[in-house]
């Protein structure tokens, strides 16, 4: 069950719906978001009813989710879910565009792309400071002094920041220098970086990750939920199947399903999902016309001389028809609400 508190509940009514789980052998998990907290009971509840909890102080409503991801999901109750990044910049009001290259190559170079970028169209600059690769060979980016080049980026261009941050012990750095702190394919099920991600204040962008059914999916920001953290971005960047001419499979289907299943915002990663550069811009197009939130895309001044992934990186050009296409697109499916946002 999801127990809705009112916007005027105190600490004390918060305190007193977990005592009263605890008294019946559940758990109660305070969950605090920019209107109202809400707290997940957690444990065999079927013999509860919500009246069990509804006549305690500060709560408005309670609601028996069956989903096992309680609260992600839309039979919470909770509205769509709204994540301002920072003043003008929301994800999930309107669309969102968030483009840079695959790794921080050098000072000048983030910063001479955060400024391309911005040009073209983007509300917030993403970058790797440190890279997962495949291989230990690969490039894996320029670890902290990476992190200070993109922060200072970041303020240059006048952009918020989003980069990977890939253990627990590096959370509270990565969170000192980035405004939203990503969680790569990789990582969707390291459990123990997700409950640090989300005892944080700081937005968390979670990709898919590569061999995840939406309900693994789910549970992965579940985890971010429980810990405290309800905002959280779920990023559609592709997944493994026995296709080899693209790097991924780019499921545009999991959009409108997840927009069935969550009022978390959905963005989707068309650079990751493809990898081919050529198909970047027409699965932007398709993401945004089955309903997502934004886009993710990696954007290079010299595509072909990108240290990391050139093979799907766009030009700025290439970035800012895409954001004129998409705004389009967008533009005539919501004509009331066709303002471009991050």
């Amino acid at each position: 069950m999801i127990v809705i508190m009112r916007p005027e509940a105190t600490e004390a009514d918060i305190a007193a719906v977990c005592q009263r789980a605890n008294e019946m052998g559940l758990a109660g998990h305070p969950c605090y978001g920019v209107q109202q907290a809400t707290i997940s009971i957690i444990g065999f509840d079927e013999s509860f009813s919500p009246g069990d909890f509804s006549s305690l102080g500060g709560v408005d409503r309670v609601v028996r989710v069956s989903t096992p991801h309680k609260l992600a999901s839309r039979q919470s109750g909770l509205p769509a879910t709204a994540i301002k990044i920072a003043p003008g910049i929301t994800v999930g009001s309107g669309l969102t565009f968030v483009a840079g290259p695959c790794s921080v190559e050098s000072r000048e170079h983030i910063v001479h792309t955060a400024r391309l970028v911005k040009a073209g169209g983007a509300s917030m600059l993403r970058a790797g400071a440190f890279k997962p690769r495949t291989s230990p060979y690969q490039f894996r980016g320029l670890g902290e002094a990476g992190l200070d080049y993109l922060a200072e980026a970041g303020a240059a261009a006048g952009l918020p920041v989003v980069t990977e941050v890939m253990t627990p012990a590096m959370v509270e750095k990565v969170a000192a220098r980035a405004d939203v702190l990503q969680i790569g394919t990789r990582n969707m099920q390291n459990y123990d970086l997700l409950l640090a991600v989300g005892r944080t204040d700081k937005p968390v962008l979670l990709k898919r990750g590569m061999s995840a059914t939406l309900t693994e999916f789910l549970l992965a920001a579940e985890y971010i939920l429980s810990a405290g953290n309800p905002n959280v971005i779920l990023c559609e960047r592709g997944i493994r199947t026995f296709e080899t001419h693209t790097r991924n499979t780019l499921d545009l289907s999991a959009v409108p399903a997840l927009k069935t299943l969550t009022h978390l915002p959905v963005v989707v990663d068309p650079s990751h999902g493809t990898g081919r550069r050529e198909l970047v811009l027409p699965m932007a197009r398709a993401a945004v016309a089955c309903g997502a939130d934004g886009l993710l895309v990696e954007v290079h001044p010299d595509p072909d001389r990108s240290i990391s992934d050139a093979q799907q990186a766009i030009s700025p050009e290439m970035f800012a028809q895409l954001v004129r296409d998409c705004q389009a697109i967008f533009g005539a499916l919501h004509p009331e609400n066709a303002r471009t946002t991050v």
